[in-house]
């Protein structure tokens, strides 16, 4: 099994498809799974822009205000997917 946890990249191997990477990650215990989700995520929240972050931390909080204060009403994420779906089909 490969040992991605802690592992150094420059001894990655550089001929792994994602495929097989994937396949072994999914064959690690869901603990370390669970450490390898955390350490992907944590990687990508690096590569945010500040300005961007911002932004869209202000979108956030604009819509939760406009949602607590009656303004909208949320509708289901399937409602909403369907509506999108019908639009451009």
């Amino acid at each position: 099994m490969l040992d991605i946890i802690g592992a150094d990249p420059l001894d990655f191997c550089p001929m792994m498809s994602v495929e097989q990477i994937t396949q072994e990650a999914l064959s690690l215990p869901s603990n370390l799974r669970i450490q390898l989700v955390d350490k992907l995520i944590a990687s990508l929240e690096m590569d945010v822009d500040e300005n961007t972050h911002a932004v869209w931390l202000t979108e956030a909080k604009r819509r939760q205000d406009e949602i607590r204060s009656g303004i909208i009403q949320p509708i289901p994420g399937e409602e909403a997917l369907a509506q999108v779906r019908q639009i451009f089909s």
